[in-house]
């Protein structure tokens, strides 16, 4: 009997030590939990920023200012637009894309003004 209180004494006490090396280990994991929520919501705190200051630095008021200020541009004139149809024509030593280059090709000359994202003869 007295073998048997010694044995059921030791189990308990393993276990006691066996429940403590838990807690602790979870009371570890709470720890590591609550400093990656702190830092988590710190750089989610850091991203709002640099967006609030982004959103600051993006605005077309600001930029047009630092446009006028550092750029030397004229303002537009509506007598700088003119339609298409009254562009100069391709100057006579203009060289044609080689046979190789599809692109070139669609955009050469002699082609009827498809660019290749419709078939030949259907043009919207």
């Amino acid at each position: 009997m007295r073998l048997l209180n010694i044995v059921v004494i030791g189990a308990l006490v393993l276990a006691a030590s066996y429940v403590y090396k838990i807690k602790f280990d979870s009371t570890l994991q709470g720890e590591r939990v609550a400093k990656l929520r702190g830092e988590i919501r710190r750089e989610r705190d850091a991203i709002a920023a640099l967006r609030a200051e982004w959103a600051k630095l993006d605005t077309p008021g600001r930029i047009q200012l630092l446009a006028k200020r550092h750029l030397p541009l004229k303002p537009i004139e509506p007598a700088q637009f003119d339609n298409l149809d009254r562009l100069p024509e391709r100057p006579k030593g203009y060289l044609r894309p080689p046979a190789d280059d599809p692109i070139g090709a669609l955009l050469s000359p002699q082609s009827d003004g498809a660019t290749g994202s419709l078939p030949a003869g259907r043009v919207n």
